[in-house]
């Protein structure tokens, strides 16, 4: 099969709309060379997918609320289904991403594996992110191949590694089937705020607002922002709002001005000193670049 470049398509939830393989096989596997700086940044999403990371060059920071993992050339991690997460490098990264439904693993709703292994694997509230061991990165490895490779019985050949995979993150994570399905608040917390933010980004936003979305004051908007993903909420609504102006900068006709409108800023001369901070150059020199 073709190995792509993954491509994010998000919904005001964080919520990635993109399928990942076909509903007879919910399995893909993507490669994608992220630049250092904002460009090469993972944007925060979640999908109901498990997916695994391998560095093959530089190194990633995997994010997810309230943890973050530093994986190096060679190393690999797993994200749980329906975790929030993202990535930030500080140099230019190679990253191979294998992305599929747990259901490719159960094999239906009524299965031994499904209620046994995979749904108490994914309601596991210990799991939401870990780096691999050997014997896992091996069995993602052997999945990540079959699938790139191809040819007849392909799928087999992938189903069964992932199966290994899983069942050993099951023995790490739930002996016995056991689970702990509480809530996890930051994690319900953050999307709600987060999605406030995408939603509302062009037009002037005040911290309490933000924390109405998720019904809590603000200095639990404060606190749940730095246990999560450590960066305060007003400084995620000023590089969201220069990620936004640097995409109108590469897809859309326009004024410097038109483009600080377009993301919130007051001004032309703020949303221009923002903009080198972020990317170390000016918004027409970004745009002469591209």
């Amino acid at each position: 099969m073709e190995i792509k470049a993954c491509v994010f398509d998000i919904d005001h939830t964080r919520r990635e709309l993109q399928a990942h393989g076909t509903p007879e096989f919910p399995c893909a596997a993507y490669e994608t060379l992220y630049a250092a700086g904002p460009e090469g940044d993972i944007c925060w999403h979640w999908h109901e997918d498990m997916e695994l990371w391998q560095v093959l060059e530089g190194e990633m920071e995997l994010r997810v609320p309230g943890q973050a993992l530093l994986l190096r050339a060679g190393e690999c991690a797993a994200v749980n289904a329906n975790t929030l997460h993202a990535g930030k490098t500080g140099c230019a990264c190679r990253l191979r991403a294998l992305v599929f439904h747990p259901s490719l693993v159960a094999g239906g709703e009524d299965t031994v594996f499904a209620r046994r292994y995979l749904r108490p694997l994914v309601a596991c509230a210990a799991f939401d992110a870990c780096a691999l061991g050997a014997q896992e990165r091996q069995a993602f490895e052997s999945a990540f191949t079959a699938l790139a490779v191809g040819g007849d019985g392909f799928e087999f050949a992938v189903r069964e590694a992932l199966s290994r995979l899983c069942l050993a993150l099951c023995r790490r994570f739930v002996p016995g089937g056991r689970t702990n399905a509480a809530p996890d608040l930051d994690g319900e917390r953050l999307r709600a705020m987060l999605a406030f933010i995408h939603e509302n980004y062009e037009r002037p936003i005040q911290l309490c607002e933000i924390a109405r979305a998720a019904n809590v004051s603000a200095r639990e908007c404060l606190r749940c922002f730095q246990r999560a993903i450590q960066t305060p909420p007003m400084q995620y609504l000023l590089k969201y709002r220069v990620q936004r102006g640097a995409e109108f900068l590469r897809e859309r006709p326009g004024t410097v001005a038109q483009a600080a409108a377009a993301c919130g800023f007051d001004s032309p001369s703020n949303f221009s000193k923002n903009f080198r901070r972020f990317y170390g150059v000016s918004p027409r020199e970004y745009r002469r670049q591209v």
